[in-house]
């Protein structure tokens, strides 16, 4: 871990990620207490109106203000990606390990479920189950986004145990008595966490952005409510006239993919097993080399002054 956070911190690109998504996450939650006005109050006396003083980005159509709506909406949206992305690496390293662990008919029926639930568009089941769904508030919303996006992570998940349950160390374990959940979880899923992290990581932006989609075609965040992607749907039109209603949101949006890709691709070259040996390795070989010319110098030193 201390090698992995060496890694991290001198990537240039990971630390910029992670210092983005850290004043995001300040804009979403601290956003709200900065200003008096709330995402949902009109003001009637400024309808459309541009950023100023009174409203730092604007109002819309009903006089309410932007900056109001913008901030709520990035809590919204940052919420529902970071809950759709535990919930679904939590369930694809879960049926992943159980079916490479225990092969067999658990391997074939968990195998046959996770092809079976990539047959289904998913985008066309959410935006079916989503109207009959809207009693029951964004959190069917996360359990329906949740719900189709960890297959192929479990299948991923499933070839690396199904190589693990061969380590020595995983044998021992199995011939000390160990139950295989414990096994499972002591000994498989710690030898691919650092896949995970960096699904999950990915899996966040990848949320963030379904859910824009799908708020933005309605099958979302449900009014009073907002979401990035309901101000998106809201302000689409009128862009070109009062760019405030739609950029600000968008910009938001591209912000925090571009620093969730950015943090993945640090955890992916940070948790790389192999970049430690690469250059330990090179160093040896470097070192080797330069001691050998020099002796080579010396040898041939030598001998022209035996000669002479």
């Amino acid at each position: 871990m201390r090698l992995a956070a060496a890694r991290l911190a001198a990537s240039r690109g990971a630390l910029t990620g992670l210092a983005v998504l850290a004043l995001l996450f300040l804009l979403a939650f601290a956003g709200p207490w900065l200003t008096p006005w709330d995402y949902a109050a009109p003001d009637y006396t400024a309808l459309r109106q541009p950023p100023s003083a009174t409203h730092w980005f604007g109002t819309n159509g009903l006089g309410q203000d932007v900056f109001a709506q913008t901030v709520r909406g990035l809590q919204k949206s940052l919420a529902i990606g970071l809950l759709v992305a535990v919930l679904s690496t939590g369930l694809a390293s879960l049926v992943g390990a159980c079916a490479g662990y225990f092969g067999g008919w658990t391997d074939r029926l968990l195998t046959f479920l996770v092809d079976l639930m990539l047959i289904f568009p998913a985008f066309l089941v959410i935006a079916v189950l989503s109207p009959r769904l809207r009693g029951s508030g964004w959190i069917a919303f996360v359990l329906l986004l949740a719900g189709f996006n960890w297959m192929v992570t479990a299948r991923v998940v499933r070839s690396l145990t199904r190589s693990l349950r061969e380590r020595e160390f995983v044998a021992a374990a199995r011939y000390m008595g160990v139950g295989p959940f414990r096994t499972i979880w002591r000994h498989v899923l710690p030898n691919v966490s650092s896949f995970l992290i960096v699904d999950a990581t990915v899996a966040v932006g990848g949320a963030v952005m379904s859910e824009a989609a799908l708020s933005y075609f309605g099958f979302g965040v449900r009014p009073p409510d907002v979401s990035l992607g309901t101000l998106l749907a809201a302000g689409a039109a009128e862009a070109p006239v009062f760019p405030w209603l739609f950029y600000f949101a968008a910009g938001l949006l591209v912000l925090f993919v571009l620093a969730v890709n950015l943090v993945g691709d640090g955890l992916r070259d940070a948790l790389d097993p192999t970049a430690a040996g690469d250059r330990r390795s090179r160093r040896p070989s470097g070192s080797r080399g330069s001691r050998g010319s020099r002796g080579s110098r010396r040898f041939r030193r030598s001998r022209r002054g035996g000669a002479a």
